[in-house]
């Protein structure tokens, strides 16, 4: 696919007149996911023309503050959205909330033979591998954006999972 910053910039502006909240192009070698972020009152998104530069490579994108954008080589790491309506973490332990990116099936383990990826009390670093969603019988990698230490994991093996969902808590170190 290819794809000129002038026609991803119109993409963009569509995008952000609908309700749809993520949008995701792939090719053989190139993956961007792009996420409304979801806000509990009505604050109104920034001009799409602002919300994206290239870099030298055209594989570096700038996000302007509400929109979330990966672009990858493979897979990208999901990243954080909050749901509104889920309760929020105790407010005595500052933590970080990992939430589902799609509706699916929430797995603890790589194989159902194989040891979980995290459990409560585990030390984790950014980027590493702490559960996965099947989606439409693909298995989505879902990846720990900050390191720290796992507080709690909400889901019992093979729940179901809503968009937003949180999954797990983590204390950032």
């Amino acid at each position: 696919m290819q794809l000129d910053l002038n026609q991803l910039r119109e993409l963009l502006a569509d995008f952000d007149k609908t309700n749809i909240s993520e949008l995701t192009l792939k090719s053989e070698n190139f993956e961007l996911t792009v996420r409304k972020e979801i806000s509990l009152g009505d604050r109104p998104l920034p001009p799409m023309d602002a919300l994206l530069t290239a870099g030298p490579n055209r594989s570096e994108w700038v996000a302007a503050p509400g929109m979330n954008i990966e672009a990858s080589g493979s897979m990208g790491a999901p990243s954080n959205m909050t749901s509104p309506g889920l309760a929020p973490p105790p407010s005595e332990t500052r933590s970080f909330e990992v939430t589902s990116p799609m509706v699916g099936t929430f797995y603890r383990s790589p194989a159902p033979d194989e040891p979980v990826f995290v459990n409560p009390g585990d030390q984790i670093s950014s980027g590493q591998a702490v559960c996965i969603i099947e989606a439409m019988k693909l298995m989505n990698e879902i990846e720990a954006e900050v390191s720290g230490q796992v507080i709690e994991i909400l889901l019992e093996n093979g729940a179901p999972v809503e968009y937003g969902q949180i999954l797990m808590r983590i204390k950032p170190d």
